[in-house]
């Protein structure tokens, strides 16, 4: 019986990770094909970012969605050669919960970010880029947040703490805190602006919005 249950387990962790392997890929191939301009702006990053139509919320057919459910830090420095290539006028980025949810450490992700940066200042050097803090995550009395992602509560702000120091260094780059407007008073995500503890509903990427339209302007 346990040989079963070990075997079915290891099963759903396969065709998860095949699912997610093959979302990635139709989301950069799609990517790819859609050339990215010098008037643009990008929103780049994990899923909480490819859950939201950015150019509708802000009204604005040049504001582009860049987002791939379950991208990390370090894959996502892999497929930047598109953005790069378009030099756009502005770069949105928020990443870094999935790679801690995979048992990355704070340093790690902020590294990747600093990599990142690099890039841009080599080959784009006149986008502005606002990187946005990772999103508090919460479990309290919200029925399937089973993520995980919820035991990374002190990894996330030891990692926002690194990447905001590692932004103040850097020309052109703005630090966003996107964390405290959608946190509650104990520092977990608002219940107000999620249903499974990790992802956003409409609610709160109205307060994303709001945060973030000074810089869109």
């Amino acid at each position: 019986m346990k040989r079963t249950l070990l075997l079915a387990a290891a099963l759903l962790l396969a065709a998860s990770a095949f699912a997610q392997g093959a979302y990635n890929y139709q989301r950069r191939s799609l990517f790819e094909q859609l050339p990215v301009r010098r008037c643009d702006v990008v929103f780049l990053g994990n899923s909480i970012t490819d859950g939201c139509e950015w150019s509708e919320l802000f009204g604005r057919r040049r504001v582009l969605n860049r987002g791939i459910s379950g991208d990390r830090a370090d894959w996502l420095l892999g497929r930047l050669d598109p953005i790069l290539a378009g030099r756009p006028r502005k770069l949105f980025l928020m990443i870094g919960v999935n790679d801690l949810a995979a048992g990355r450490t704070p340093r790690e992700v902020a590294a990747d970010v600093a990599a990142l940066l690099d890039r841009f200042a080599a080959a784009s050097p006149r986008t502005r880029i606002y990187v946005q803090s990772i999103l508090p995550v919460n479990d309290r009395d919200i029925p399937g947040a089973s993520w995980g992602h919820w035991k990374r509560k002190a990894e996330i702000a030891e990692t926002n703490r690194l990447v905001e120091a590692l932004c103040r260094g850097r020309r052109g780059v703005v630090y966003v805190d996107l964390a405290s407007r959608l946190a509650d008073a104990t520092g977990l995500l608002d219940k107000r602006y999620t249903n499974d503890g990790l992802h956003l509903t409409g609610e709160g990427y109205l307060v994303w919005r709001d945060a973030v339209a000074p810089y869109i302007r």
